[in-house]
């Protein structure tokens, strides 16, 4: 590194997420020793228009994977374009957090954290919402029993589509994106880092309508081409015995039902939106099931606003302290596996084994650590006291 005080970040893609994360790490989540250096995207407008709002630098892709100051590319293009940007940073010698998915293929995947491994650098990947107040205050309550041996969950993520309020929807109906790709991130990388990896999938998908009709300006009546499933039922079997359900659609109007729900021998958790890092949580008892009651939960300390960004100043601690993260590569892309295996399934008529598989990460309480044994503190530099 140029400045060990110092992991610049540098941001590709200006598209319409950058705005919460630039928001975050430039103000909310600020950390002097990890600060945002610059920014590019394929249209140089965008990317100046952001450079100008926030005080950074507008690059081009070029010029920020060879800039000496930023050690961490985050990764915000499109699915399709994950793999490239990623592994064009790691060739560089730099770490690379990207959105969700991790790529668009399993293959594309595996080589990037091969490289990784090999150029001796991190990878990192979104969603980090599960870092979050809400899900880490379920996270405890399972950890201290409060439901006993969890059993089951059952997750639903059923909306109509992007295309009434997006942009620019349209890659989310192609290959690499969808329900499943888009929103299944976030409630498979909840019940993983609640109830740890999925070993076996099946499901039946569909996609229900050829086409879409986009309402949404700049581009309304405008019509997609539908080329991805967009209506997925799967069936989680979790490598602790819990099996999950969790149903992904675009096919659907909107629901009340909840959300997602982890199931145990003493009781049940209702889980947060898991595309949000607050609540609430509530908890149910195991006890007369005709006088059911659900319990409101406080939220532990940590973040229950929109921290989006958590994940990046994550990858960031891990360099400096040389140990795991929490948002890694490895939990992303056993994200990615049992993604790609609801498809499979249902396209095979068959079970999916999951080859990959990943550690629960460690508990999150919205501060860093030097090591397991110490106090919290904040993010510190390179070679400060221990």
């Amino acid at each position: 590194m140029s400045d060990a005080a110092q992991i610049g970040i540098g941001i590709i893609g200006a598209g319409f997420i950058s705005q919460i994360y630039l928001e975050n790490l430039t103000d909310r989540l600020k950390t002097p020793e990890v600060p945002v250096i610059g920014i590019a995207d394929i249209v140089p407008a965008a990317a100046q228009a952001r450079a100008e709002a926030f005080d950074i630098a507008a690059l081009t892709v070029d010029e920020l994977l060879a800039h000496p100051d930023i050690h961490v590319v985050l990764n915000l293009t499109i699915p399709a374009a994950h793999a490239e940007i990623g592994l064009r940073a790691v060739a560089e010698g730099k770490s690379v957090y990207t959105e969700k998915p991790l790529t668009s293929t399993r293959e594309d995947g595996q080589r990037l954290l091969a490289l990784a491994q090999e150029q001796g650098v991190r990878v990192g990947g979104a969603p980090d919402t599960f870092l979050g107040a809400g899900i880490q205050t379920v996270r405890k309550l399972i950890d201290d029993g409060a439901i006993g041996t969890p059993v089951a969950a059952s997750g639903a993520m059923l909306s109509s589509g992007h295309e009434s309020w997006h942009p620019n929807p349209a890659f989310y109906y192609q290959p690499g994106a969808g329900p499943m790709f888009d929103m299944g991130p976030y409630y498979l990388t909840a019940l993983v880092s609640l109830l740890g990896p999925i070993a076996r999938v099946s499901s039946s998908a569909r996609a229900s309508f050829p086409t879409r009709t986009i309402t949404s300006e700049p581009r309304a009546g405008e019509t997609i081409d539908v080329n991805t499933p967009t209506h997925i039922a799967a069936t989680l079997d979790f490598a602790n015995g819990a099996i999950g359900t969790l149903t992904t659609s675009f096919d659907t109007w909107d629901t009340d039902h909840s959300l997602l729900t982890i199931y145990g021998e003493h009781g049940a958790i209702r889980v947060p939106d898991p595309n949000t890092f607050a609540g609430p949580v509530q908890l149910l008892r195991a006890g007369d099931p005709r006088a059911k009651v659900w319990e409101d939960v406080p939220l532990i300390a940590g973040h229950p606003e929109n921290a989006r960004g958590l994940g990046v100043l994550d990858l960031a601690h891990a360099i400096r302290t040389g140990g795991p993260q929490r948002a890694s590569g490895e939990l992303a892309y056993h994200v990615l596996d049992v993604m790609h295996a609801t498809l499979e399934s249902s396209a095979e008529g068959r079970h999916i084994e999951i080859a990959s598989t990943v550690e629960r990460p460690a508990p999150f309480d919205g501060t860093f650590s030097r090591d397991p044994s110490a106090g919290r503190v904040p993010l510190h530099r390179p070679g400060d006291a221990t």
